[in-house]
């Protein structure tokens, strides 16, 4: 087995294990509303084997970076209908991501209401806002009743997702965004049923599966973490038995997959925990996604060695819209222009040349 042979996630058999990973592009339009841009944008990159959309809000307090689509009103299903309708058209399937950025917020974004996040931590650093950059704020602790409302929009997302045409969704449990907010004890000193203990920390994210488990199907839906990140001001005391322990929790709901962003190879950051693939690989029995600075060669090796099934694939495949080809042929790969990865037009997103 290697990158080119195909996979099955779900109920799905894909043409191959290249797998387009999600990245944040800021091209939406007023509303939040997926355009023609996207569609384009998708459609190119169909041949990856799954495409899993850049993060998707399930409500307006899940907003926290200008021009991200959501999923919550019907304008943005609209949009939504003409990428999976298009990227259905060129033979691929497409995952919609469900997001909610938690406390990588700022009132600005809010009508002048705090961000929720588990625990009232202010993260470290600025975000950019409608109003410029602006320093992080301690958030709004949520209330059980507001945790409650919260998981039936992940729930609420998922539905709308599946009626926008998407073969399935995956939950962002990474990056320092909500739900990995709840799972960190760095991030989460409640003292009630979702704080303390991992067994109550991770109790979040398994209602939330259930829940969108129970509406869409277990074979629709993935999962994302990312145990050695410390993006967005992130830490845990103790991230490899913990993440093990919730990877193991996690087989229970024959998952679609399990994604799962990986330290870069030979990283070794100063101070910073980092977990070990294969040892997230021992404790998940399903279909795992490994994601994170890869190229060809340490795909294929993560693939051949049993630690991944799949592999997704960030910059390069932004860069390359037609990456599994270029892998096929050993052809020369297009370098991504970061000076562009979050403007509002089509160059460099829509300019990058194919074969």
């Amino acid at each position: 087995m290697d990158l080119f042979s195909p996979v099955k996630i779900g109920n799905y058999t894909l043409q191959n294990r290249i797998f387009m990973a999600p990245m944040t592009r800021c091209r939406s339009s007023e509303g939040n509303v997926p355009n023609d841009m996207m569609v384009r944008y998708y459609a190119q990159r169909a041949s990856a084997g799954l495409i899993i959309t850049e993060a998707t809000q399930i409500s307006t307090r899940g907003i926290g970076y200008p021009h991200t689509p959501g999923i919550h009103t019907q304008e943005q299903v609209e949009g939504w209908k003409k990428v999976t309708k298009a990227v259905h058209q060129s033979g691929g399937r497409i995952f919609l991501q469900l997001w909610h950025v938690g406390r990588i917020s700022h009132p600005a974004f809010h009508n002048g209401e705090l961000p929720f996040a588990p625990s009232a931590i202010k993260p470290s650093g600025s975000i950019y806002t409608p109003e410029g950059m602006k320093e992080f704020v301690t958030p709004h602790p949520l209330t059980i009743e507001e945790i409650k409302t919260v998981v039936a929009q992940y729930v609420q997302g998922a539905k709308n997702a599946i009626e926008a045409g998407f073969d399935g969704v995956e939950i962002h449990g990474a990056n320092g965004y909500l739900i990995d907010q709840f799972l960190r004890d760095g991030t989460n000193h409640r003292e009630d049923a979702y704080g303390g203990t991992i067994e109550k920390r991770v109790k979040f994210l398994l209602e939330i599966i259930r829940g969108v488990i129970s509406a869409v199907g277990s074979d629709k839906t993935g999962v994302r973490l990312s145990p050695s990140g410390t993006f967005n001001d992130m830490k845990d005391s103790d991230p490899a038995n913990h993440f093990s322990y919730i990877c193991e929790l996690l087989n229970e709901f024959d998952l679609a997959y399990l994604h799962i962003v990986d330290a870069l190879e030979g990283d070794i950051r100063h101070g910073a925990n980092v977990v070990d693939l294969s040892v997230l690989s021992e404790a998940y029995k399903g279909v795992l996604i490994a994601n994170g600075g890869y190229t060809k060669e340490r795909g294929n090796k993560a693939i051949q060695s049993g630690l991944a099934d799949a592999v997704a694939f960030g910059a390069l495949f932004l860069a390359n819209p037609d990456l599994p080809e270029r892998f096929h042929a050993d052809a020369e790969l297009n370098a991504p222009n970061p000076e562009t990865f979050y403007t509002q037009g089509e160059e460099g997103y829509l300019d990058y040349p194919t074969l």
